[in-house]
């Protein structure tokens, strides 16, 4: 809230007396930010607790039980445990309130997302748990045995035996982060009451957290920034840091600093020499039956000098429906192969998938100087020549090899390598080499082998909703069934 009534949502500002809490002014991602109330909960949330108190008193006198997009299943959840946090912290919760928490509890225990499942379901049982803690009696009792009984199936489901989220989104994987560590912070609050029986069976230990934040920082950058595969963007979940202060306040031990790894089952690689950091995606989109934040992004990377972001993904800025979700879906806003102009994975609509890649034959080596990670994905064999992707990473303290392949035959291929808006990328005469400049003034050097004539196209990169930012992608056309793509930097470059 920037001030009575008014708010920044995916970076587009609204005011409640001239938009209202629902209507078709707003899209719906937008709308459900308004209903989650995250703001009571913020950083110097106190400051503004007037504003809450008001907003709040709004919210129950305008939105009648069951009307409109504040009742729907997935914001009453993350409402309601915003409100309970709230509650406990200030301690004067009155009758209205307590009166409209317990209807938007009951409401929701009779509609849990058990069609969408997901992070949906998980949400929903969270709120379970929590409103089964924060209230007393039998009824709370039964809110808290079926959150718990949704989270004992879920919780290994959901979280992988890497640690990972299993939509292989950092940015969900972090949002699921933070649901575990929350659960165990209530856990710890209610450990010898009934508030939390013992006999609940969610497994909310140590280890199991412990390796989601390990996860969560072999898939970030540097600089702190999630890597953008499938649904990411920043400013959503809780950072990184503040992830890690979370953990930290909750009792686990620091975090380790990233190293090179392989996440087998959920399908990543870090490659890292010196400073220098890979992010590659040998990854299944999604579990197969929840597929909804997948991007067509199979074999795609991101590469990271320091803390400065070269090569990316272009992100997510948009979940409605039409022209631009599906552009920035689609294999072409990768960094990776795109054949005969289709997508490797069929995406759809907003949050569907048809025929999907599968990535095989990953292989990773570590040595002390050199690094490698290659896979092979079959997304494209639905074509008429059955063609088959298989990209070979290599990663050395002053350079990146790609080295793309084709098996099958096709009309024509794409590698495309999308800079970071703050890079600048220059083709020499001879369309086979070229220079990257960053924005500290220093550069590096690129050179392709097996394409035509490269060139430089404008694009768009982003790293949050609502954000558009000018980029550059270098399209390589093959002109063989082999493309090599090579950057060198120098060794201060990378530290």
């Amino acid at each position: 809230m920037t001030q009575p009534g008014c708010f920044v949502f995916l970076n587009r500002a609204g005011d409640l007396e001239q938009i209202g809490w629902d209507g078709p002014g707003e899209e719906k991602l937008w709308r459900y930010n308004q209903h989650y109330f995250d703001d009571l909960n913020a950083l110097e949330a106190d400051s503004r607790l007037d504003w809450h108190r008001d907003i709040v008193a709004s919210w129950i006198a305008q939105n009648p039980p069951g009307t409109g997009t504040g009742w729907e299943s997935y914001p009453t959840s993350l409402r309601i445990v915003n409100w309970i946090k709230w509650s406990l912290r200030h301690r004067e919760p009155d009758p209205v309130f307590l009166d409209s928490l317990a209807l938007q509890v009951r409401w929701l225990a009779r509609r849990l997302e058990t069609h969408l499942l997901g992070n949906h379901l998980f949400v929903n049982a969270k709120a379970l748990v929590f409103a089964g803690a924060y209230f007393s009696g039998d009824e709370a009792a039964a809110w808290r045995r079926t959150g718990f009984d949704i989270l004992r199936g879920e919780i290994p489901e959901q979280i992988l035996s890497d640690g990972g989220q299993f939509e292989r989104s950092p940015m969900y994987h972090a949002l699921a982060y933070e649901d575990m560590l929350d659960l165990r912070n209530l856990r710890q609050c209610f450990t010898h009451d009934a508030g939390w029986p013992e006999s609940a069976g969610c497994d909310l230990g140590q280890e199991r957290l412990e390796r989601m934040g390990t996860w969560l920082h072999t898939m970030s950058h540097p600089s702190g920034e999630l890597g953008l595969f499938n649904d990411t963007a920043a400013d959503i979940a809780p950072s990184v840091q503040e992830l890690d202060a979370y953990a930290q306040r909750l009792g686990l031990p620091p975090t380790p600093a990233p190293e090179a790894t392989h996440l087998e089952v959920s399908g990543y690689i870090r490659l890292q020499q010196g400073e220098a950091v890979v992010l590659f995606d040998a990854a299944p989109v999604g579990p197969d039956y929840l597929p909804a934040h997948a991007h067509a992004d199979t074999l795609s990377l991101e590469l990271s000098l320091g803390l400065t972001r070269v090569i990316v993904n272009s992100g997510t800025s948009v979940y409605a429906e039409g022209r631009e979700r599906s552009r920035q879906r689609s294999t072409a806003a990768h960094s990776t192969v795109v054949i005969d102009g289709h997508d490797s994975s069929e995406v759809w609509g907003s949050f569907r998938v048809a025929r999907r890649a599968r990535p095989h034959d990953v292989r990773v080596k570590f040595e002390r100087d050199k690094q490698h990670a290659s896979a092979r994905h079959d997304g494209y064999r639905r074509l008429p020549g059955r063609p088959v992707h298989a990209r070979s990473l290599s990663l050395q303290r002053n350079g990146l090899l790609v080295e793309d392949a084709i098996e099958g035959n096709f009309e024509h291929a794409q590698s495309r390598f999308h800079f970071h808006p703050g890079v600048s990328v220059e083709v020499d005469a001879d369309g086979r080499r070229g220079a990257c400049h960053l924005p500290d003034g220093s550069a590096i050097t690129w050179h392709a082998e097996g394409s035509r004539a490269a060139r430089v196209e404008a694009s768009t990169w982003h790293p949050a909703f609502g954000v558009v930012m000018a980029n550059s992608c270098l399209v390589l056309d093959w002109g063989t069934r082999r493309c090599a793509f090579q950057v060198h930097w120098n060794d201060a470059i990378a530290g």
